[in-house]
């Protein structure tokens, strides 16, 4: 069974940290709607959705993707690089103790699990202004009994690794090669992002089809070639907080 952990959005989301962009008015109800669009998508796609209730008081609590990285055998719970947000893991490892043993990053090191793409049993983290060597070298040691190859993987002009590459098939990348060198992934097959949508490279791969932002039609073009199945978001008000499809879940095989 594939689960999938989503937050609803807070009402505080418009205090949200930004790095990369200016602030604009985040439209909540909006948000909210199209967060239930979100999910319903993901069930859609065959997850079954898990939805944490909104905190309050934790304006980016609803991208659940920088509070932990859910693996097959382990699921670590980071400590993100933005202070304001280090309280958003503990509901987040309330919620996936019954499914996984949980490590946890400690200080020094901060890791977002925005900065982590897997393919196979090679981890890369992006090297970025959220994810720092400590951390890195505490997911390395965490994950190197299970066989897995951690690499660090510079990043700029973005937020995270994963604005600059993500995963839409078994060996296939969606990149924006001007934030991240495509060298570090090579024997993987790419494609690049319509660099009119700097933002395109971010879509969520769920075995079964891909899930990608409605903002980026000319790249949606690039992926339909793939002759996979695509399903539609409209994440606006989310991509203003700086956040993408990949940011709002969670999402792990579960037995049962």
């Amino acid at each position: 069974m594939r689960i999938a952990i989503t937050r609803e959005v807070s009402p505080s989301m418009g205090k949200c940290e930004l790095t990369f962009l200016e602030r604009v008015e985040i439209d909540i109800d909006l948000a909210r709607t199209q967060h239930s669009g979100y999910k319903r998508a993901l069930a859609e796609l065959g997850c079954k959705v898990v939805s944490l209730l909104a905190e309050e008081t934790l304006p980016d609590s609803v991208f659940v993707e920088d509070a932990a990285v859910v693996l097959d055998e382990v699921a670590i719970i980071t400590r993100p690089g933005a202070e304001s947000r280090r309280p958003e893991t503990r509901s987040v490892a309330q919620a996936l103790e019954p499914y996984r043993e949980l490590v946890t990053i400690e200080a020094p090191g901060t890791v977002d699990g925005g900065d982590i793409l897997r393919i196979g049993k090679k981890v890369y983290v992006g090297s970025s202004s959220r994810s720092n060597s400590s951390g890195i070298a505490q997911m390395a040691a965490a994950l190197a009994p299970f066989g897995y190859q951690v690499l660090p993987v510079p990043v700029h002009g973005c937020l995270h690794l994963k604005s600059a590459v993500t995963q839409v098939g078994e060996e296939t990348l969606l990149i924006n090669r001007e934030w991240v060198d495509l060298d570090h992934f090579a024997g993987c097959r790419w494609i690049e992002v319509d660099l009119r949508e700097p933002d395109g490279a971010n879509a969520l791969f769920v075995g079964v089809g891909i899930l990608y932002s409605a903002s980026h039609p000319r790249t949606r073009e690039r992926l339909d070639a793939l002759g996979t199945r695509i399903v539609s978001v409209d994440v606006s008000e989310m991509e203003k907080a700086e956040g993408a499809v990949t940011c709002c879940s969670l999402i792990f095989e579960s037995e049962g």
